[in-house]
This record gives structure tokens, sequence and C-alpha cells, in this order.
């Protein structure tokens, strides 16, 4: 059979994705029964639905990194700005000018650390924007720069507050389903709609097909990137507010590695680095199976490192398919 190039990103977007996950289910469902180090089947229900909760964090900034890349751009900073608005979640609930506010001082902390998030991804989008240096370069930075702001913050040290009212809303249940969950449910419908019910959304694929030509349709590609990267900004602040509501404690370190697993996620849901195609239904089959991956090496008592080097060929394969497929010219290839 032979795949014409830019194939594989629609391929992937239309269904090739879901099939991973199925094989991903079988695979470690037999593989269970032979090495598994726990006594629950992999496809527990209450695994599955732990499984959609520990998706979460990662799934949410990653609806944000998807409007991001098809824009033909990329952020590298999000799990730093996670790692900042954690810090200023759970720090903002012990200042002594809301000592009196007693539970309200709840939604005063999701607001400032939300706010955070939306400040921060400004930044990058502000500099992408007026100085025209690419976002890679520009995130790489900025990655670095909010990383040290976490450690001249608190040093070495964690930042912990626990609020008790926060955590029964973070463990609650809705129909099977935990808070984190609904978080990314609701997340993924809303980016859908923009993506594909929107006059921003459009603008998006066009930007990302062709910057010029959408330049001269007459669509304002500076303010418009600024906004993707102010929605990523907020996405991950939000991907904070939710973990670490339960968790009530943030190291420095906390979020490394999270924009990879970020970009893992959505590659493998289809979307191209280069810009112009995506789907946030694909992105969210993307963050199921690179959880599904996880959880199912983990279920057969592969350690982290393993986890991890796994994961990174799948993106370097996937990249180098994707990068075979798309080249310019009339190259096929034959698989």
């Amino acid at each position: 059979m032979k795949l014409e190039a830019g194939k594989l990103s629609k391929y992937l977007t239309g269904g090739a994705i879901w099939g991973f996950i199925v094989l991903e289910l079988v695979f470690f469902s037999i593989a269970g029964e032979f090495f598994s180090v726990s006594e629950k089947a992999f496809m527990d229900v209450d695994n599955m639905l732990l499984l959609l909760k520990q998706s979460a964090p990662i799934g949410i900034i990653a609806m944000g990194m998807t409007i991001v890349m098809v824009n033909g751009n990329i952020d590298l900073s999000v799990g730093a700005i996670y790692a900042i608005c954690a810090i200023v979640l759970l720090d903002s609930m012990t200042w002594t000018m809301f000592a009196g506010l007693g539970n309200w001082v709840i939604p005063v902390a999701w607001c400032l650390a939300l706010l955070t998030g939306v400040v921060l991804g400004a930044i990058n989008g502000l500099i992408v924007w007026k100085t025209g240096v690419d976002a890679f370069i520009v995130t790489l930075g900025s990655m670095l720069g909010y990383r040290g702001l976490v450690f001249m913050y608190n040093g070495e040290q964690p930042t912990s507050h626990l609020n008790w009212t926060l955590v029964d809303f973070a463990e609650a249940q809705f129909l099977g389903f935990h808070t984190a969950t609904w978080f990314l449910i609701v997340v993924t419908a809303v980016i859908w709609f923009v993506m594909t019910r929107t006059v921003h959304g459009r603008n998006a694929y066009a930007i990302g097909n062709n910057r010029e030509a959408a330049v001269n349709a007459g669509i304002r590609v500076g303010p418009h990137m600024m906004i993707n990267f102010m929605i990523i900004g907020f996405l991950a602040a939000l991907s904070a507010v939710v973990f670490y509501s339960e968790s009530g404690s943030v190291n420095p370190n906390d979020g490394q590695l999270y924009e990879l697993w970020v970009i893992t996620a959505v590659v493998l849901g289809g979307t191209k680095l280069t810009g112009g195609a995506g789907s946030i239904i694909s992105t969210f089959g993307g963050v199921v199976a690179i959880q599904l991956l996880r959880k199912g090496l983990s279920h057969i008592g592969a350690d982290t490192s393993t986890v991890n080097l796994v994961i990174g060929l799948i993106l370097i394969a996937v990249l180098f398919l994707d990068r075979q497929l798309n080249v310019k010219g009339k190259e096929e290839l034959n698989v």
C-alpha cells in the first residue's frame, strides 16, 4: 500500500489513535495475566477510572498545546508555568491579607493562580509576536527563566498547604468520574468547540497552513498567536489548580518533562509540528494512549526509566514517519 505525502496526520486523526488504544488494552490485558505485579486485572473498572483521573494534568495542557501547534508554534514552558501556578495557588492561601476570608480564600487562590498562567502565557505570546523569533527559542528561554523563578521563590524546599475543603472537592466523584476527569472532559469539549465552531479556530488552521496567505486574508496573526499562548498558559494553570487542590504540596522540580509528555500526546494524536492540521478529539486519544502505556508498563513491572524510553522511542518513530510523509516533493513511502 502506498501513502501519499501528508497522509500520516490525516490517518492518525481519522482514527488510528483509537486502534492503537485498543491494541494497548489487549496487549496489557494479556501480558498482565503473566507478568502483572498487581492482583487487579488491567481493565478493571476502578483501574480505568483512575487512569482517566491521572490523565487530567497532562490532558488539560495538551488541549492548549494542540491549538498552539495547529498554529505552527510550540510552547516548551508549560511545565514551568504549571509549577509556578501551583506555588501561587498553595502559598496565596497562607497570605496574611487573606487570613479573614475562611474558605473564601479558595476561589481567590484559584483566580490568582489562573491569572498567573494567563500573564506568563501572554509574555510568551507577546515576545513571539513582537520579535518574530521562533516560538521554540522563545519558550525554551522562558522555560529556563520561569523554572528559575520557581527555585528563587522557595529554594529547594517544597511549598505546602493542605485545605481539607479543597481536598474534599478534588476527591469527589460524580457519575463515577473524579473531579479531575470532569475538568478534562469539560476542557476538551470547550476547546473542541473553539477549534471547530468559531472564527478563532478556523483562523488557527489557516495560519498554520500558510501564514502569509492568512495575513493577506486580513487575519491579525500576531494578536491571534498571543491569545493562543494565553490560552495554554491558562490551561497549564488550571491543570496545576486541579492537581494541587488534592495534593497540597509542590516541589520545585514538579512539572519537569511535562512539555515532552504533552507534545508526545499531541503528536501521537495526529497534530503536525509544522501546523495546519490537528484534532482535539484525537489529542484526547493521544493523552489516553500515553497514560495507558505508562500504566500498562507499570502494571507488568517496568520501571520509570523503561517507560520513558518506550514513550520516547514512540515519539521519535511518529515524528520520523510524519517527516518522511510530509517532505516536499513527490516521494512516496511503501508500507
